[in-house]
């Protein structure tokens, strides 16, 4: 009895954890979700090397209300902006020809998506409304209740 006990607590944990999370994707994976659900897109701009791009992961996005919205809310990207990934909108290509794997976890080129965005600093939020453009752009470190009011 005490194991099904056990198993069912740590179950019901498990679910609660993962209900508090945001639920990032790619980009290329928002922009497919935001065609059947219609919410904005909602863009977290990082770099491997920022300090407060980190706090922002450890303070803001970890706060369970926080996640909440924007998962209720959004479609949640996590976009390094000196990264790799191909991306694709608005019938444009966009990539990092510049991208050296050997200095991933550093300092790297920037990425063409990250022009695009009209990125002036680190960390920044995009959102891009269902019609493909970007509505707002916040910059540097918020808070949960700052970002909320911002959102």
């Amino acid at each position: 009895m005490n194991k099904i006990f056990l198993f069912i607590s740590f179950a019901l944990i498990s679910i609660t954890t993962q209900a508090q999370e945001i639920k990032w994707m790619s980009f290329n994976e928002a922009v497919k979700a935001q065609k059947k659900n219609k919410k904005p897109i909602f863009i977290d701009v990082y770099t491997a090397w920022c300090g407060p791009c980190k706090i922002l992961d450890k303070k803001t996005f970890s706060n369970p209300e926080t996640a909440k919205f924007i998962n209720d809310n959004y479609n949640a990207v996590k976009f390094d902006a000196e990264g790799n990934e191909e991306i694709v909108f608005n019938k444009m290509t966009y990539k990092n020809p510049g991208y050296k794997p050997e200095r991933k976890n550093s300092r790297n080129a920037m990425h063409e998506f990250t022009g695009f965005l009209k990125i002036q600093g680190y960390p920044s939020m995009v959102v891009i409304n269902n019609k493909g453009q970007i509505q707002k752009t916040i910059v540097g470190f918020k808070t949960s209740e700052e970002l909320k009011k911002e959102l």
